[in-house]
């Protein structure tokens, strides 16, 4: 069976759940990732590992969790026979470690995007979570989402002639104490933001990037001391192609990208949001056709998604290879705008790519849950 296929609910493997500890409770794990083991069917939540205990408290209260523990106590969870999987929403310069020490323990990851912060430490990854059998998935939520997943086939289609140009544009407004503006955890537009413009253009090209170019602008606020404020970006793929997109955390919100062919375009706005409508807006020959994509339940899809992999011993198509490729291309980037050069890419690995095959669809959460000690990069609580 490959990957790309979806969850097969007659499967008597169904009946089994894989058992999850989520390690991490800042904003997005409480905001998506808590709420959505209630659709993920063949997902148990069965622990949380976080260094507050309010939150550990509080969280495992609210939703009938018995098993909690300190980082401290991160090996006592691994080594507990509770869990089965860990999902891994830690900042990310923490992502190898934890990552490493699950695989040592033959517990199975899936860990947020990026992936970590340099290649070597995305190696490390992969190559202890192969010498311990056990699943790697970094956490491309739009590989399973039905949006984007369309618009791919729009281009594959070739609705839209031959793809010539994507431009993209993800901003949003990031409050000066939030971990996203710290070097050290491995914060910056880029890595956080950037990477879905950098995915987007390679699985909608088809293809990886063969040289790179950014710039990065930034006009002196404090919140910006560590890191930069937006930066803009050139992608040259084979057969002589460009992506481009500029991404910022101090601008207004917004979420989108155009794919323009030779007969067409496709822009999709928004095109990158974890909760809520995907829009698709395709003209051809001066005539365009909207069409909406209904809200769901992203997180669940992922979650349902790699414990099919794991009950039916499938490889995940978002891989470690997957993040490894866009680290890279991170790295490369940074390396540019250090340069001011543009930097060659010659050594992507070119692995499959998601399709439509893989498009999971889960009822929305009913409503937010109320956050505790954390709040939305915008300051939101």
């Amino acid at each position: 069976m490959t990957s790309s296929q979806s969850p097969n609910p007659s499967s008597p493997d169904n009946k089994r759940k894989i058992r999850y500890a989520v390690v991490g409770l800042g904003w997005f794990a409480q905001a998506a990732a808590l709420p959505a083991f209630t659709h993920a069917d063949n997902s148990q939540l069965v622990a949380l590992v976080s260094d507050d205990p309010q939150k550990r408290e509080e969280l495992s209260k609210k939703y009938g969790i018995q098993h909690t523990y300190s980082y401290e106590q991160y090996e006592d969870c691994l080594t507990s026979g509770e869990i089965d999987a860990v999902y891994i929403a830690l900042p990310n310069h923490l992502h190898r470690e934890y990552t490493v020490r699950a695989a040592n323990q033959a517990i199975h990851v899936l860990c947020e995007k990026p992936m970590a912060i340099t290649e070597q430490e995305c190696e490390e990854m992969i190559h202890a979570c192969e010498n311990n059998g056990v699943k790697l998935m970094i956490a491309y939520r739009l590989h399973l989402e039905k949006g984007n997943l369309q618009a791919i086939e729009v281009v594959r289609s070739h609705k839209i002639g031959e793809p010539r140009i994507f431009n993209s544009l993800f901003a949003q407004q990031v409050e000066q104490d939030n971990i996203r503006m710290r070097d050290a955890a491995g914060g910056g537009t880029l890595y956080d933001i950037g990477i879905y413009c950098i995915n987007a253009a390679r699985y909608l090209f088809q293809d990886e990037p063969i040289e790179v170019f950014a710039v990065s602008a930034n006009k002196g606020e404090q919140r910006f001391s560590e890191v930069e404020e937006m930066t803009s970006v050139i992608l040259r793929f084979p057969n002589e192609r460009l992506a481009t997109f500029t991404c910022s955390f101090g601008a207004a919100k917004v979420s989108t990208y155009q794919i323009v062919g030779t007969k067409g375009n496709l822009r999709v706005d928004p095109a990158y949001p974890w909760q809520g409508e995907v829009k698709h807006y395709l003209t051809i020959n001066g005539e365009t056709q909207e069409h909406t994509f209904e809200s769901h339940d992203q997180l669940a899809a992922e979650f349902t998604y790699f414990s099919d992999c794991i009950l039916h011993d499938k490889d995940p198509e978002p891989s470690g290879m997957e993040g490894l490729n866009d680290v890279r291309i991170i790295n490369a980037l940074y390396q540019s705008i250090e340069t001011g050069t543009f930097v060659q890419l010659d050594h992507l690995d070119r692995h499959q790519r998601p399709t439509s095959n893989q498009t999971i669809e889960h009822p929305p959460a009913e409503e937010q849950p109320e956050l505790i000690h954390a709040a939305s990069p915008s300051g939101e609580s």
